[in-house]
């Protein structure tokens, strides 16, 4: 994998650890902006081949490249492995349209990037594995920051440590006045451990 960047590009595979070493370059590039160093841990996961998230990171063209313009001035446009376009049928592209919009309800509205990342954590919802790994994160904790920092209101509701993914759908239900699960409460349901616990 290679990402060229000016004025150090990169070759690999020289460094036993890749995605750390892009990682370390596009940070070197950084604006000092909110969101700076979780973009570059997506961007160097996707560099290398990892999370599921379709290339620009779910993101329209024009889009992705604002935010590396943004975030990253002077890095160049990451090399990816090529990874299949996404083929949603209607029922989950309506699931992310309602998913950009319950994160864009609650964006903090203290940086653009919140509005890529609407889109992006929405996307990464349409895939199988946890949330933080399909993003391309490096733990859980990234995505915690992620959503406290960015949509700081949503992230206050789920004062259980619930897992993000299962969270956010659990929000659209509540949003649409409907409640699919018949457990009285969370404590006593036998699909606890589905929907809390540890995800590493």
């Amino acid at each position: 994998m290679e990402w060229s960047s000016r004025p150090e590009p990169l070759t690999a595979p020289v460094n036993p650890d890749p995605r750390g070493e892009l990682y370390r370059i596009l940070m070197s590039h950084r604006c000092g902006l909110p969101n700076d160093d979780t973009l570059a841990r997506m961007l160097a996961t996707q560099a290398v081949g990892g999370g599921t998230l379709p290339m620009g990171l779910g993101l329209e063209s024009a889009d992705f490249n604002a935010l590396l313009a943004r975030h990253f001035p002077g890095a160049s446009r990451p090399i990816v492995p090529p990874r299949p376009t996404p083929r949603w049928d209607s029922r989950l592209a309506e699931e992310l349209g309602e998913l950009i919009n319950l994160l864009q309800l609650y964006r903090a509205g203290r940086d653009e990037s919140e509005r890529w990342l609407s889109v992006i954590v929405a996307t990464g919802c349409m895939s199988n594995d946890h949330l933080w790994e399909d993003l391309g994160l490096w733990s859980r904790r990234d995505l915690s920051e992620l959503m406290q920092r960015n949509f700081p209101a949503l992230a206050a509701k789920n004062d259980h440590d619930m897992k993000w993914k299962k969270f956010l759908y659990k929000q659209l239900c509540i949003q649409e006045g409907v409640y699919l699960c018949r457990a009285p409460s969370c404590a006593v349901c036998c699909d606890y451990s589905h929907c809390f616990g540890p995800e590493e």
